[in-house]
């Protein structure tokens, strides 16, 4: 049985486009509400396999998508690398600042696996309660994005903390890099290995890099950890989603060889069917306000996309995450015209 995703990620276009949502495991959903509830914190959702899991298939169950993605958090290197991660209620995630040279001199090169056992176990477990047509992705959080959170303590509007410091002190930013690279590629194959179909490299602060930076800080640790995952299972697919890269996305596919890549909802359509589709699949691009917003608006919005670019390799997806306060019934307003569409 053919996974229409894998499908459109091997070269092969689908007349209809396989769908699925970031952050399609989450808030939006009660049944999610109730669970979380029940976790405790929202490290002990993500480390309880059989919570992790369960989590995972909620949204399958409900709207039956094209592919599941396991559910964690992209900052579960840094806690397994022995930095203090928690999340706060309506705050996000807190960690201890590695802010200076002399802080990051302390951070752990590698990083204490037993503290990921339970994300593999949770793959193993989603794994085997999909169906044949449905693939399960894993995922990691790109270096840079991951570092800015390191460096900061928490997020910022435009993470200036880590800006500054890869400017000041390059050298020490870098050991930073380092180590998520290091980390990054056997945590990914881990999840291969457990049954993970394809994984994705979530980058979502590339786009406040300039030009020179992006390329240092987005590209070359992205292209690092698709050739290490690579040299231990050759026939990964791997998709990126350099939020915000724009006019420098073409780089980034030809620099990391990423089967796809994820594309946010201001994305220029020409630019990309012509420098990018014609090269790896595209995942994207809807609005996640405009699925919130509903009704005619919505369905506009999904009909650009699929104008934009269902007459290549496409995934339909948001442009990013699914947001808490999105009803239910215009998720299933967007599968049910995704799913009507014939290219």
């Amino acid at each position: 049985m053919t996974k229409p995703f894998l499908e459109v990620l091997s070269g092969r276009k689908q007349a209809v486009p396989p769908i699925w949502m970031m952050r399609q495991a989450g808030r939006y959903l009660p049944e999610y509400r109730q669970l979380r509830a029940k976790a405790g914190s929202f490290l002990d959702l993500c480390f309880t396999p059989e919570y992790a899991a369960e989590v995972t298939l909620q949204p399958i169950r409900r709207f039956g998508f094209d592919a599941a993605i396991i559910f964690s958090d992209i900052l579960v290197i840094p806690h397994a690398l022995g930095r203090a991660v928690r999340f706060e209620a309506g705050e996000g995630p807190r960690l201890d600042p590695l802010d200076t040279p002399d802080k990051i001199a302390t951070l752990a090169s590698h990083a204490d696996f037993t503290k990921l056992e339970p994300v593999f176990e949770a793959v193993r477990r989603v794994k085997r309660e999909l169906n044949d047509k449905t693939a399960l992705i894993g995922f990691c959080g790109a270096p840079w994005t991951v570092a800015t959170y390191m460096v900061a303590g928490q997020g910022t509007p435009d993470q200036a903390p880590a800006r500054m410091l890869a400017y000041q002190h390059p050298d020490a930013f870098e050991k930073i890099i380092d180590a998520l690279v290091e980390n990054s590629i056997p945590y990914l194959v881990g999840q291969i290995k457990a049954g993970a179909d394809a994984v994705q490299i979530f980058d979502t602060w590339a786009g406040v890099l300039p030009p020179r930076e992006f390329a240092r800080w987005s590209i070359e640790p992205t292209r690092r950890i698709v050739a290490g995952v690579r040299q231990q299972v050759p026939d990964t697919r791997i998709i990126g989603f350099p939020r915000g890269a724009g006019a420098l996305l073409p780089d980034y596919v030809e620099a990391t060889t990423v089967n796809g890549v994820s594309i946010d909802w201001a994305a220029e359509p020409s630019l990309i069917r012509e420098r990018v589709q014609n090269r790896v699949a595209v995942q994207g691009n809807l609005d996640p306000l405009a699925l919130i917003a509903g009704g005619a608006a919505l369905d506009r919005a999904i009909d650009d996309v699929l104008e934009n670019y269902a007459g290549g390799r496409l995934i339909f997806n948001l442009g990013h995450g699914i947001l808490p306060e999105t009803p239910i019934a215009h998720v299933e307003q967007m599968i049910k015209r995704v799913r009507a569409y014939k290219a």
